[in-house]
C-alpha cells in the first residue's frame, strides 16, 4: 500500500512499496489531470523529463489509459533537453518517443521538441519563443500571477545531488528570472549542453510531480524536503515550490527511508 501524507511547506508526499505501485498510481495521476484539464480547457499542455521517468510512465500505454485518455488533444514539451541529435541515446525526445509517443496516437505537430541542428543559446530562445506563441493562442495557459506560461502538468526527476530539470546545485542559472527557458554549457553531468525550464516557469505550473527512486537518492530526498534548518544548502528540487500549483512527490520506499516527515506503517 502506498503512504500519503501532506507536508505543510511541501506539498503532498506518496510513498511506494515498488515502482509498480508507483508507475500505476503515476498513470492514474496524469490521466486524471488529462481528464479535467481537457474538460477545462480542451487540451492538456505537459511537460516531461528524461532520466526513469519515462520508464515509469509506461503504464499509459496500457489497458485503460490507451483507450481512455484522450490522447489527441495532448500537446507535449519538455522540461529540460540535452542539446543532441534526436535520435541519439543522451535525447530526452529520444526517450519519450521510444518509450511512450509511439506507442498511443498523440498528435505528432502537438509534440514539441528543441531543434537539434543549432547551438544551445539558440535552441534555448527558439523554444522560448515557440511557447510563448502557443501561450498567445491559450494552448499553454498563463500564470494568474506572473506573465509565466501555466503548464497543465510539468513532470520532474531528481538526481542524487538534488537537481531537477537541468538545474543543478549551485549554478547560477538557479537566479534566471526573466527567461522561461534556459541553456547551460557545463552540466556537471554529460551531456555538457542542454536548455532547462528556469523556475519561474515550473513555479507556474498548474501542477507539478516530482518522481524519485532508488536508495541512492535518499539524502537528497531528505534535504529537498524535510525541515533541516537555514544552514543547509538549499537544493533545486526543495526550489520547486508552485505559486499557486499543486505539488506531489512520488517516491519509492527505498528513496524515502531518510525522511523523518512520514512515519511508515505497515
Amino acid at each position: 500500500m502506498a503512504h500519503s501524507c501532506v507536508h505543510k511547506d511541501r506539498g503532498e508526499l506518496r510513498i511506494y512499496e515498488n515502482l509498480n505501485e508507483l508507475s500505476t498510481d503515476l498513470a492514474d495521476y496524469i490521466a486524471e489531470l488529462s481528464e479535467v484539464s481537457v474538460k477545462e480547457r480542451g487540451v492538456f499542455a505537459i511537460a516531461l523529463s528524461g532520466g526513469s521517468l519515462i520508464d515509469l510512465m509506461g503504464k499509459l500505454y496500457e489497458a485503460p489509459y490507451n483507450k481512455t485518455v484522450d490522447w489527441a488533444k495532448w500537446y507535449i514539451f519538455w522540461a529540460d533537453e540535452r542539446v543532441v541529435a534526436k535520435n541519439h541515446s543522451d535525447s530526452n525526445y529520444k526517450l519519450a518517443k521510444d518509450g511512450l509517443l509511439s506507442k498511443v496516437p498523440v498528435v505528432p505537430s502537438h509534440v514539441h521538441s528543441i531543434n537539434d541542428t543549432v547551438t544551445a543559446e539558440e535552441a534555448a530562445d527558439e523554444y522560448g519563443f515557440a511557447i510563448r506563441q502557443l501561450v498567445k493562442t491559450r494552448v499553454i495557459s498563463v500564470s494568474d500571477t506572473s506573465d509565466c506560461p501555466k503548464f497543465d502538468l510539468i513532470l520532474l526527476g531528481m538526481g542524487s545531488d538534488g537537481h531537477v530539470a537541468s538545474l543543478f546545485p549551485n549554478h547560477s542559472v538557479l537566479e534566471e528570472k526573466d527567461e522561461w527557458v534556459t541553456f547551460i554549457t557545463d552540466s556537471p553531468k554529460p551531456p555538457p549542453e542542454r536548455i532547462t525550464f528556469t523556475l519561474p516557469v515550473i513555479n507556474s505550473a498548474s501542477n507539478v510531480a516530482v518522481v524519485i527512486t532508488g536508495g541512492n537518492k535518499a539524502e537528497a530526498v531528505h534535504l529537498a524536503i524535510d525541515d533541516v534548518g537555514p544552514d543547509c544548502p538549499s537544493l533545486p528540487a526543495r526550489m520547486v515550490q508552485p505559486t499557486k500549483g499543486k505539488l506531489v512527490w512520488f517516491i519509492d520506499k527505498p528513496a524515502a527511508l531518510k525522511l523523518d516527515c512520514c512515519q511508515f506503517s505497515e
